[in-house]
């Protein structure tokens, strides 16, 4: 991968295209190495990240584990059958680090960045639980660590890789969706943060889940966006809302978040208009993507039960057949079924470790994870201004 990055063209008017570099071999089929070199992957965390299929891909084996929590230790080792386990990150790093090349992050949000960097420090690539961070601070802290070390950084953003996603992108590269003119992402999970969700406690306390900020988790809507066209929000202005009884809000949570729904409007930087929220109190569930372009536009079905549908700017609404892009030679042949998050998990999987073996970025590189959380970090300070239109930071890029 080139290492200026994403490359894209000025827009000079409404029909310019923007192009990416994004590698051939992730948007077409799988490469292979010319050696047998396996990636030797350490796991911490055995809630969500004992869910993925790293031990599926020919090119990588699990050599190490770990977990606060004996269960979870367990559920890791059989997962990936790695008998190699450790009480924590911290002895699992001091211990084991000639075991391991890499290290999935899987520990709470609040965490992310503390950890990764404890593992660039070690000299271990890093892939990450969403969000790659929950402050600009650490955000940058983020981009320091990985320009000091020059290791390799990947967040696991599943919005990316679902199919509908992989769709619009391919249909956008190809020209079928002409300029994204409008966009709508939104990312429903109802109960999050609430008092009575048993994932709001942990060991009998308060878990960083409680109260948690909406558009601190931006990433399953923004990476829609990201993941289509590659284009960044540059100015945000974000409402904030407040519901239920359940919610423990201000005062009562860690991050004096006076919000449960969060939706924001922004601009791009090639000009375009992006509605994404995220909603913790509402009577929806899951991810929702709405594309809108000068030639076509696309509507992802949702759970509401509203159709998957396409429409041409000169044409009747049809069925939108979205491929089931894991049967094909994309992936390694044991890869080659269905999984979490609209089939997203084993092209996660598959695009870090094929970085690895291949010595390029990931495809969801820094860089890339950064344009899909920044931007949410910015709406929550917006919303708490009551609008504000707020400037985004671009951060992990060459020129920031």
């Amino acid at each position: 991968m080139p290492s200026s990055r994403r490359e894209f063209l000025v827009r000079t008017g409404a029909a310019a295209a923007a192009l990416s570099s994004w590698p051939a071999e992730l948007l077409a089929r799988t490469t292979r190495p010319a050696s047998d070199e396996r990636v030797r992957l350490a796991v911490v965390g055995g809630g969500f990240g004992a869910s993925h299929h790293w031990h599926e891909h020919p090119g990588c084996v699990v050599t190490a584990v770990t977990d606060l929590e004996e269960n979870r230790r367990q559920r890791l080792r059989r997962q990936y059958g790695c008998d190699d386990v450790y009480p924590s990150l911290e002895v699992m790093l001091e211990k084991a680090s000639d075991r391991f090349d890499a290290v999935a992050v899987f520990t709470d949000a609040p965490s992310h960045v503390r950890h990764a960097v404890m593992c660039f420090d070690a000299g271990k690539h890093v892939v990450s639980a969403c969000p790659a961070a929950t402050t600009l601070e650490d955000a940058k802290t983020l981009v320091a660590a990985q320009q000091r070390t020059g290791l390799r950084y990947m967040m696991h953003e599943s919005s990316w890789y679902r199919q509908e996603c992989i769709a619009a992108r391919e249909l956008y590269r190809s020209g079928g969706l002409g300029r994204l003119i409008y966009s709508e992402f939104e990312y429903y999970h109802d109960g999050i943060g609430t008092r009575s969700d048993n994932r709001q406690r942990w060991g009998g306390e308060k878990s960083w889940r409680m109260g948690f900020p909406p558009m601190l988790y931006p990433t399953h809507s923004l990476g829609f966006l990201v993941g289509t066209t590659g284009e960044r929000i540059v100015k945000v202005s974000c409402l904030g809302q407040r519901i239920g009884d359940d919610f423990p809000f201000d005062g009562e949570n860690a991050y004096d978040n006076p919000f449960s729904n969060e939706m924001a409007l922004g601009i791009t930087d090639q000009g375009n208009i992006c509605r994404f929220g995220v909603f913790w109190a509402m009577a929806a569930e899951g991810e929702r993507g709405q594309w809108f372009g000068e030639k076509q536009a696309c509507y992802m079905g949702s759970s509401s039960g509203q159709s998957q549908m396409t429409k041409p700017r000169h044409g009747r609404a049809a069925p939108w057949e979205v491929p089931r892009y894991w049967e094909g030679d994309r992936l390694p042949e044991a890869m080659r079924h269905p999984s979490g998050h609209g089939g997203s998990s084993v092209f996660l999987c598959h695009d870090f470790i094929e970085a690895l073996l291949n010595d390029r970025e990931p495809v969801i590189d820094l860089a890339e994870s950064l344009a899909m959380t920044v931007p949410g970090i910015v709406a929550h300070q917006s919303a708490l201004q009551g609008g504000k239109q707020l400037e985004v930071p671009r951060l992990g890029e060459k020129h920031g």
